[in-house]
């Protein structure tokens, strides 16, 4: 049998409720949380000489509870008869000034400013299920009638967003003071639960009337009882701080429940005072029938500062990876955030231990170690070079992390999707030392900074980072040429870091390389934090690569020998990250081939989850290009297409063909290592292109 509204508008309805209550009997009802979760605030903004309204009191014994400890002064009001009566004759000896009223909260009969404080447990959540809310907002307008200056409306709630923001934007409306307090759940609270127990976390809203508003909000948020409060800028502020703590709780009920097998679950951690991110929590757990050995229950990784966006941390295939090598029931892999301050392994541990226990796995024995796994024992290392905003991608972050072997890297990452590195260089500078194994016990030392701090001359402009532009540059070994003349021309469309052309211009013999990239701030990146260095042999135009191929089509004659597309997608829904769809388009692609000269390939990183997407996108390439190759960037997504312009003709040599490219391979990998360059370029062109394959 149902206790509980079918729909949320039956909460506002006086005759669902005297159903309910003849129904329930004299089996007391405690929406949310009884006085044993509630005293200690409930002491704290209600005195016990108060003159208190409870709003909406139902057949709940919290009203007799704080009678008992010493509240004398508490008028309790409901829309039911039905409770009111039974109310009334429950507490006639024990309780005899313990008022009952049936009264209806949106217009009552008492005289203005005649209460210290209202409490309402669950009433306004009720009230509000009324479509537009405007009989919670009748509620809310009468209380603050009711109230004197300095008195509190106290309400025990849900915080739904729709009612939170309610209420707050109504309390801020009349100038009062907001404060919101997170009691937890349930389960949080060790107290006994059936059936109906809600798994979200019961709120606590204390608004205290003003004489006069103040010149600005005042809303402030406060984990538990004793939390304290974190000031907030804005209503948005406020409810997306209740909706995190909401999504916390539920994520965690989930996995209390039982393991998560086959999808990964994450929560973000805040930092209490100022609200930022600080932690970034992936919950996996191990198949049913996989062999784990009988101890190893729960384990929490630490992610260094700089790798989380490593294939291994950064994506869900690299976690499942990492999970079945750590070899636990459930592993939670923890990423710090950048802009935050961590001052050592142990601190970390120390500040990360109460919360993530609570994420451990049904049925572990309570007095189990949980042990925390890094790489090395050590936090990893970060510093920002750069921060800046471009008006097409957003807000960028360019720092420095020190990568597993040793050397410094820089990165540009648009924090808009903070999980992606956009470009990555190396630099020549040493990396700073990892903190010893010893320990200081008179001070804490973090890493030394890098030898050299910021600035183009300090990047290897003779080392590629990423694979896919490696096998880019060996590519150009399928231009067929008995050696590297006449002269190769060649448009790249995307910047980037400016690594990729910047290493063609400098190791390619001869070649004249154009870029074009649509955002003027991340040309400006490249030349202050990435060594970019544009010259005669090496322009940018700012621009849109579809129109300026299509321009440059318009004009008619071949071009370009090798076109390359290094683009990003900026929509993440597509399926396809790079390129944009509008890149791989028949009618684009035709403008491509006729763009290239004879010997001309086109070059394409190709980054595609949505297997039948990439199948329509490879069929649109074979139908342009005769010769189309592939070659996979091992532990990414990415693969590269290679296409040749012309099949073999009659009478000409197949390009493709491995001896040929065998012999290529020597020739290129003999250009790029030519004396008149200061430093020999890092790639090894044969081995990039072993495993090409025909797409």
């Amino acid at each position: 049998m149902s206790l509980l509204p079918r729909s949320a508008e039956e909460f506002s309805s006086a005759e669902y409720w005297e159903r309910f209550f003849r129904r329930r009997g004299d089996k007391a009802f405690e929406w949310y949380a009884d006085y044993n979760q509630l005293c200690g605030l409930l002491h704290k903004y209600i005195k016990p000489r108060d003159r208190v309204l409870v709003v909406g009191c139902g057949n709940s014994d919290l009203s007799e509870q704080l009678y008992d400890v010493g509240y004398r002064q508490l008028v309790n009001i409901d829309i039911s008869d039905t409770v009111v009566s039974h109310m009334r004759q429950r507490n006639a000896e024990r309780r005899p000034d313990l008022t009952f009223l049936q009264a209806d909260a949106t217009q009552t009969t008492f005289d203005g400013s005649s209460f210290q404080a209202a409490l309402d447990k669950g009433t306004l959540d009720a009230m509000a299920a009324e479509e537009g809310g405007s009989l919670a907002g009748s509620m809310l307008a009468e209380v603050g009638r009711v109230l004197v200056v300095g008195g509190r409306y106290v309400c025990v709630s849900l915080a739904q967003e729709s009612v939170l923001r309610l209420a707050v934007e109504h309390f801020v409306r009349e100038g009062w003071a907001i404060r919101v307090h997170c009691l937890g759940t349930p389960e949080e609270q060790d107290t006994p639960s059936d059936s109906t127990a809600f798994a979200l976390p019961v709120f606590m809203l204390v608004c205290t009337k003003f004489r006069q508003p103040p010149p600005t909000p005042v809303l402030e948020m406060c984990q538990g009882e004793d939390g304290a409060p974190c000031r907030l800028s804005s209503t948005t502020a406020l409810l997306s701080a209740v909706r995190e703590r909401q999504a916390y709780a539920l994520v965690r009920h989930k996995l209390r429940s039982g393991p998560c097998v086959g999808r990964s679950s994450a929560l973000t951690l805040c930092h209490a005072p100022t609200g930022h991110p600080r932690y970034t929590l992936t919950v996996l757990d191990s198949p049913q029938l996989a062999k784990v050995p009988r101890a190893n229950h729960f384990a929490i990784f630490i992610v260094p500062q700089g790798r989380e966006s490593d294939w291994l941390y950064g994506s869900a295939e690299g976690r499942e990876q990492l999970a079945r090598s750590a070899n636990f029931r459930r592993l939670v892999v923890v990423a710090m955030h950048r802009d935050q301050e961590y001052a050592d392994m142990q601190s970390v541990q120390s500040e990360l231990s109460p919360m993530v226990m609570e994420l451990a796995p049904c049925g572990m024995p309570a007095n189990q170690q949980v042990p925390f796994l890094s790489v090395g024992g050590e936090l990893g290392w970060r510093e920002v070079v750069s921060r800046g905003v471009s008006t097409l991608s957003g807000e960028y972050s360019v720092e420095d992390v020190r990568g597993e072997d040793g050397f410094l890297y820089r990165r540009l990452v648009f924090l808009d999707n903070a999980g992606v590195v956009q470009s990555e260089n190396r630099l020549r500078a040493p990396a700073p030392a990892a903190p010893s194994g010893k320990r200081n016990k008179k001070k804490k030392s973090k890493p030394p900074p890098p030898a050299v701090k910021g600035g183009a001359a300090s990047v290897d402009r003779s080392f590629l980072c990423c694979a896919h532009h490696r096998v880019m540059v060996a590519g150009l070994s399928l231009l067929g040429l008995e050696d590297l003349g006449p002269p190769i021309t060649l448009l790249l469309v995307g910047l980037g870091g400016g690594g990729l052309p910047q290493f063609l211009r400098d190791f390619i013999p001869g070649v004249s390389v154009d870029v074009v990239e649509l955002d003027p701030a991340v040309l400006d990146v490249a030349q202050r934090c990435f060594g970019f260095q544009p010259d005669e042999r090496l322009k940018v135009v700012l621009g849109d690569g579809l129109e300026h191929i299509s321009a440059s089509e318009a004009k008619g004659g071949c071009a370009y020998d090798v076109i390359m597309f290094d683009v990003d997608c900026k929509d993440p829904t597509l399926g396809m990250s790079c390129p944009p769809p509008a890149f791989v388009e028949t009618a684009f692609l035709e403008k491509v081939r006729n763009l290239l000269t004879a010997r001309g390939v086109f070059m394409l990183n190709l980054v595609c989850r949505d297997s039948a997407l990439r199948a329509r996108v490879l069929g649109r390439v074979r139908d342009v290009f005769p010769c189309v190759l592939s070659r996979d960037i091992e532990g990414e997504v990415n693969e590269v297409l290679l296409c040749i312009r012309r099949g073999g003709e009659r009478g000409e040599k197949d390009r493709a063909s491995p001896e040929e490219l065998r012999k290529a391979c020597r020739r290129l990998q003999g250009a790029l290592h030519t004396p008149d360059v200061s430093h020999k370029a890092q790639i090894d062109v044969a081995a990039l292109l072993e495993d090409l394959k025909i797409a």
